[in-house]
């Protein structure tokens, strides 16, 4: 690896073209924001089918909702080794397939009247699969299709793109189930992977392909390469641990939401999604602004500013009251959800500059299989710490942790640096 001299760091972002001017770029982003809106319909469609068709337990709902992110922790790093050793394209492309056929399963068999449980497990896990190949290709992919100057406005974009879904997405759902009934509303995912994959297949500029001949070593070893070069990175490895750390808690406050404006703040179900969907307006502006901040603040300064200082306002949420008060709720989550966004989008943009193209999709896959395994774990303490101090107490220690988790990356080199450096072994 090697270094800049002093002086030489670069602003993301200045001097570069725009993006909204990038064909391919465009066609990338257009197709994912479908495909997100899609996914979003089916998180509402999936647990309505298994409770209102099927009637399936609490326990196997709760079962199915933690099938679809068990691929994570079973064969995200594997993925991270096929990933670098085929054209990310065409992994994409091959995902996206798969996804509209294991989804449109779902309302054919409904159609047929032979919907069962298990199959909405396969489901579950089967598309969990391909979504964690895809995640995978996608980050490792997106440097070779822009410049590493747009990499945070690529980012931001992409991450506006999440924020968008986790907004309308409940309500779309909502309305398509009404409409077509809860397998009929997962036709619209089914096709807006179609969309994503002709989008994919539209882009010109072609693909770097990976270094001819056999890779060298074992799976293990390959795999070992990966989670030793995010470990052994000064920064990346704090990076981790925070974003690790962050989601252990965000775990703890998603296991206890519910339950705290149901049954603490007093919130009707009938307005229980607005109420969400009003803090998910954060994590869009955090899209939309994280290029922007990160030049005014500097692109490496962010990535610990924006947990310390952005999120703090987040505690609010544990304070909301019955009436009026419940207006705290969307305000702390607004800030918590625009943070993370901004976190995200400098953190992974800093991943992408500073990794081998090489080893981009073992490293990926390290990061999110770390911080993705955190998850589950949360919300099990959630409902631990929900049960022994109260669920109001048990949402503030939530908030707190994650807050504090930005600590990691203050005490890392990122405190002594405004911005990314340019410069990166690509060897």
């Amino acid at each position: 690896m090697t270094e800049t001299k002093a002086g030489q760091d670069v602003v993301a972002g200045q001097g570069s073209p725009g993006l909204w001017r990038h064909r391919d770029f465009l066609l990338l982003w257009s197709g994912q924001t479908v495909s997100e809106m899609g996914s979003a319909v089916t998180r509402i469609a999936l647990p309505l089918l298994a409770v209102v068709v099927l009637k399936a337990s609490t326990l196997q709902v709760a079962l199915l909702s933690g099938a679809s992110t068990l691929a994570f922790a079973l064969i995200a790093l594997p993925a991270g080794v096929l990933v670098d050793r085929r054209p990310k394209r065409s992994i994409m492309i091959v995902c996206n397939l798969l996804r509209l056929v294991i989804v449109g399963s779902v309302p054919l068999a409904a159609a047929l009247g032979g919907l069962t449980l298990p199959q909405l497990y396969a489901v579950a896990v089967t598309a969990g699969v391909c979504t964690v190949f895809f995640d995978v290709a996608y980050q490792s992919y997106l440097p070779s299709l822009v410049s590493g100057e747009q990499l945070l406005d690529a980012n931001g974009k992409l991450g506006t793109t999440q924020g968008f879904g986790q907004l309308a997405g409940p309500s779309l759902g909502g309305g398509l189930v009404g409409a077509f009934g809860a397998a009929g509303a997962m036709t619209a995912d089914a096709l807006s992977y179609a969309v994503s994959v002709l989008s994919i297949l539209s882009i010109r500029k072609r693909e770097e392909p990976p270094p001819a001949g056999a890779p060298e070593g074992t799976l293990r070893s390959r795999i070992a390469e990966g989670l030793s070069f995010v470990v052994k990175h000064p920064i990346l490895r704090k990076v981790v641990a925070c974003s690790g750390t962050a989601n252990l808690f965000t775990g703890v406050a998603s296991s206890l939401s519910m339950v705290f404006l149901v049954r603490v703040v007093h919130v009707g179900p009938a307005f229980t999604g607005l109420v969400v969907a009003g803090a998910a307006v954060g994590g869009i502006a955090g899209g939309v602004f994280a290029g922007r901040i990160a030049k005014r603040v500097g692109s490496a300064r962010i990535i610990w500013m924006s947990l310390l200082v952005f999120s703090a306002p987040q505690i609010l949420a544990a304070t909301a009251t019955p009436g009026w008060g419940v207006l705290l709720y969307p305000v702390g989550m607004a800030t918590a959800y625009f943070s993370s966004m901004v976190f995200n989008v400098a953190q992974i943009s800093y991943r992408q500059a500073v990794t081998p193209p090489e080893m981009l999709g073992r490293a990926n896959a390290a990061v999110r299989w770390v911080v993705w395994g955190t998850l589950p774990l949360g919300s099990l303490l959630g409902g631990v710490l929900g049960t022994v101090v109260g669920v109001r107490a048990a949402l503030a220690v939530a908030f707190v942790g994650a807050w504090a988790a930005g600590w990691f990356v203050f005490f890392s080199p990122l405190r002594r640096m405004r911005d990314v450096p340019e410069a990166v072994a690509k060897s």
